[in-house]
């Protein structure tokens, strides 16, 4: 089993910053891709922005300029910062990663509890 833990939200006014951090922990063989989504009331669950094993980062249209995704592999951890945050920002945010665990060796999409990210405007 593998648990992620969201910490660093909260209510910030806009224009503010935030720093969401994530950590893996179990029974863990290595991890992959880690990201991090959000969903507002009454809308689908979005990626927000994904980074790879090795580094490589996506953003959506939405992110890109505002926030930084990173990862150390070291503690299983990856973070996001927010920043210039609007109240369209405003959302729960999970955090993703596709691990690998042992002893079954298989591949599997795990998600957190999320954290609740609330812009004022």
């Amino acid at each position: 089993q593998v648990q992620l833990v969201e910490s660093g939200g909260g209510l910030v006014q806009a224009g503010g910053s935030l720093r969401l951090s994530c950590a893996a922990s179990g029974s863990i063989v290595s991890i992959g891709a880690m990201g991090w989504y959000r969903q507002a009331p009454g809308k689908q669950r979005e990626l927000v922005a994904t980074i790879t094993g090795g580094g490589t980062t996506n953003y959506s249209d939405s992110a890109k300029g505002r926030f930084t995704i990173s990862r150390d592999n070291a503690k299983n951890s990856v973070y996001l910062q927010m920043n210039s945050l609007k109240p369209e920002d405003t959302a729960v945010y999970y955090c993703n990663a596709g691990v690998v665990t042992t002893p079954t060796l298989i591949w599997y999409a795990y998600w957190g509890q999320g954290t609740q990210v609330t812009v004022s405007s």
